[in-house]
């Protein structure tokens, strides 16, 4: 039976890449890696110095495919995601059926960790259950963005004995900041969303392209430096045409 291989590969930084998934990219006789379009070469790009760097399985291929942007979201933003799914989900049952031979290992390289904020397993159980091709899973976890984070600013993500809520922007937006977490994590934010929060005296830790060499942090009260967080996140992403970032935000006085 067909294997796939989904690893992580870490936030950014080829340094990430853990032994596990060296050794994983190259039981793959196929390499998939998925094109964003111009506006996000970088992304593909990166994902071609890995296999350049670490790849030693003479017998490997690399097979490229675009994928379809996520249309605006109108009146549901969950529909508006699963009909993104499943374009995507047609292509990934066409690569594995086209691309590997019944006894074929194929491998899925995702940013970060494919456990968190990543829809390629989901995804994936949508081709399992169309049953038209059949395949084994095996996961291999990377170092997310969260963890980078942490490092960048050379901090614990908790508190002794309180808890941790990781989030979205849209979420942010719609209910604010969380009662019962001292530490809020906030990802796939587009919109700057702490912007919104009425607590100016929120301590923020900012980060973007983390873990590469076009990294930048920030820290400081929100009231302080969220505008200047804004403007930064604004001026790195008309300089690169795309802008991968996350931040974690503490209540004052804890």
């Amino acid at each position: 039976m067909r294997k796939l291989l989904v690893i992580g590969i870490g936030a950014g930084n080829p340094e990430h890449m853990t032994m596990q998934a060296i050794n994983s990219l190259n039981r793959a006789d196929v390499l998939f890696i998925p094109d964003k379009g111009a506006s996000k070469t970088d992304l593909a790009e990166l994902r071609r110095q890995i296999c350049d760097r670490f790849v030693t399985n003479p017998k490997s291929r690399r097979v490229e495919f675009d994928v379809p942007v996520r249309a605006e979201p109108t009146s549901s933003y969950r529909v508006t995601v699963d009909d993104w799914h499943e374009a995507i989900a047609e292509i990934y049952e066409r690569l594995i059926s086209d691309e590997l031979g019944e006894n074929g290992c194929g491998a899925f390289l995702i940013w970060g960790d494919p456990s968190l904020y990543d829809s390629a397993l989901r995804i994936l159980e949508r081709v399992r259950l169309r049953a038209n091709v059949g395949f084994e899973l095996e996961v291999v976890p990377g170092i997310t963005a969260i963890q980078a984070l942490a490092a960048a600013h050379a901090t614990a993500l908790n508190r002794i004995g309180d808890s941790i809520l990781i989030t979205t922007g849209r979420r942010l937006t719609e209910e604010g900041l969380p009662a019962n977490a001292a530490t809020t994590v906030v990802m796939l934010d587009g919109k700057c969303a702490f912007n919104t929060l009425a607590d100016q005296d929120v301590f923020i830790q900012w980060g973007a392209y983390l873990g590469t060499p076009d990294e930048i942090i920030v820290s400081g009260r929100l009231g302080d430096v969220g505008a200047e967080i804004e403007r930064m996140r604004e001026e790195a992403r008309e300089k690169k045409g795309w802008i991968m970032d996350t931040y974690l935000l503490r209540k004052s006085g804890e």
